[in-house]
């Protein structure tokens, strides 16, 4: 078997297999998404910044949430641009690393943020009355910084131990941008090592995380439950819809990838392709309009914005 020096090589994308001939077209709903998370998650971080009412726990989550959201966007536009704009599948082995690192930390900073907002919504329901005096500013920082450090450290060593490996001449990857078991697949020596370190990672971060996410739900359940008044209790579950379609919108797709990689070994490769869309592509998209129709003073704040931007542009006109 051959081998390729790991400093001159590089890998390629793939883009939806079978539709390279309409690839232009399909570039149009992409740059969409991508304006519209850009978009939308900067608005979410504008109007909790400009608006002293949303300077709450709640509302710095959500900010957390919206700056993962578009580091994540970030992290995947570089070769989806040159894939469906461009027709450039050829990606340089130290870019591929880099853009590995920054999604998987990206993805992991996001299941941390969604964690955190399930036991932001555990004390706002159970413990309501020491709601500000649990969660103060100087903890709210400590928290974010704890996700970072977290989500970095775990990753660093990632790259640096695909970086060593020697990779075979197939430099085909799977998907549009270069992910940590894709890149792994390629290489022409052991990979146990890197193996059980991505498994290790993945156990310790997404899979505690959803579990004490699982519990946090179990314990607003409990706490609903025993509220006597059934208008009370429908006003509490609703303080979460947003979160839990959130965590459905990040969870459901990766658990579904997930499946496929170790189950599904005739699946379609268009089926894998997608699925990885719609986990890195649709919450970045998703999660500022959810939070805008499920959460009031937000919504409330953005048409105060819009109706102030109308009234500005009337204004203009009339003179």
């Amino acid at each position: 078997m051959s081998y390729l020096n790991h400093t001159r090589t590089s890998f390629l994308l793939t883009g939806l297999p079978g539709l390279q001939a309409v690839h232009i077209w399909l570039s149009i709903p992409f740059c969409v998404m991508y304006v519209a998370s850009l978009a939308g998650n900067s608005l979410i971080l504008w109007v909790v910044r400009s608006e002293p009412a949303l300077h709450q726990p709640m509302y710095f989550f959500l900010s957390m949430l919206a700056v993962t959201d578009l580091g994540l966007s970030a992290s995947t536009l570089p070769t989806m641009f040159t894939i469906y704009l461009l027709g450039l599948r050829e990606v340089a082995v130290d870019m591929c690393l880099a853009q590995l690192f920054f999604i998987h930390t990206f993805s992991i900073m996001e299941s941390s943020v969604l964690l955190t907002m399930a036991f932001d919504r555990v004390v706002a329901i159970s413990n309501p009355l020491r709601y500000g005096t649990i969660l103060t500013n100087p903890r709210i920082a400590s928290l974010g910084l704890a996700i970072v450090a977290r989500s970095v450290g775990l990753h660093i060593p990632a790259p640096i131990m695909l970086k060593k490996l020697p990779y075979c001449q197939n430099r085909l990857l799977s998907h549009s941008y270069c992910l940590h078991p894709d890149v792994m697949k390629l290489a022409c020596t052991d990979t146990h090592i890197n193996s059980a370190y991505g498994l290790f990672v993945v156990l310790s971060t997404l899979g505690v995380d959803s579990v004490l996410i699982v519990l946090s739900y179990g314990l607003i359940l409990k706490t609903v439950l025993s509220i006597a008044s059934k208008a009370e209790r429908l006003k509490a579950l609703n303080t979460c819809v947003s979160h839990i379609l959130s965590v459905l919108l990040f969870y459901t797709p990766m658990i579904g990838l997930s499946m496929i990689h170790r189950f599904g070994k005739r699946a379609s490769p268009c089926s894998r392709v997608l699925l990885s869309y719609l986990h890195f592509l649709t919450p970045p998209v998703l999660n500022p309009i959810v939070y805008t129709i499920k959460t009031k003073q937000i919504r409330l704040r953005m048409f105060r914005v819009f109706w102030s931007c109308r009234a500005g542009i009337g204004d203009a006109r009339g003179r």
